[in-house]
């Protein structure tokens, strides 16, 4: 039997091969964020399919979320290098054939609405998934999460031929660590709602 692969597929009408970085977008449940892997230089695509192919990669709910939490040979944060560079693609869910197998395809949109009823919510919901994503009623931009920090991945410093300056290197390692940080007071204050912490009682002398 032919080993599975999640995240991989490709655009129904080119054959384009792509990464498929997250399955919904928030509000679009029809769109998906893609990444086309032939556009990355040999380090790069190399990397990238290590980590597909991985535990870790294969374990992981949204390739998106594990690329958060890995670098590329360069240094740069994949997730924040691969958007700052313009190579994501939000395309309709429709238009994406998952290649799980060389002998099987499912088409995104299909393969959403299977996850959606196997986690019993719409797929408008699926995105709640993601490590992080606002709860109901809360909007994107009141949680800073790693996969929508937008504003961090902004400040990340496109490529020039894969060469970085030490000026370059700093300012995307900053960035990392700020969307990094954003996430642990997030987790922090969700942990304090959850269980607050006992603060020892001091005494009162008479």
């Amino acid at each position: 039997m032919a080993k599975e692969t999640k995240h991989v597929g490709k655009i129904v009408n080119t054959g384009e091969k792509v990464a498929v970085v997250f399955r919904t977008v928030p509000g679009e449940s029809n769109m998906a964020l893609v990444l086309p892997t032939s556009t990355l230089k040999d380090e790069m695509h190399n990397s990238l399919m290590e980590l597909i192919d991985s535990a870790q990669g294969q374990q992981a709910n949204e390739l998106g979320e594990i690329m958060f939490t890995r670098s590329f040979p360069n240094g740069l944060n994949m997730l924040t290098a691969v958007q700052a560079q313009g190579r994501l693609k939000k395309v309709a869910t429709d238009t994406v054939m998952m290649t799980p197998t060389p002998v099987n395809e499912i088409k995104l949109s299909e393969l959403n609405v299977l996850i959606a009823e196997q986690r019993n919510v719409s797929v408008d919901e699926l995105y709640t998934f993601v490590s992080g994503a606002p709860k109901a009623g809360q909007k994107a931009t009141e949680v800073p999460t790693p996969p929508a920090n937008m504003a961090a991945m902004d400040e990340a410093i496109p490529t020039n031929d894969g060469v970085l300056s030490d000026e370059d290197l700093a300012r995307s390692y900053r960035s990392q660590a700020d969307a990094m940080y954003k996430e642990a007071k997030r987790l922090r204050e969700e942990a304090e709602k959850l269980a607050p912490t006992k603060k020892a009682s001091k005494k009162v002398e008479a």
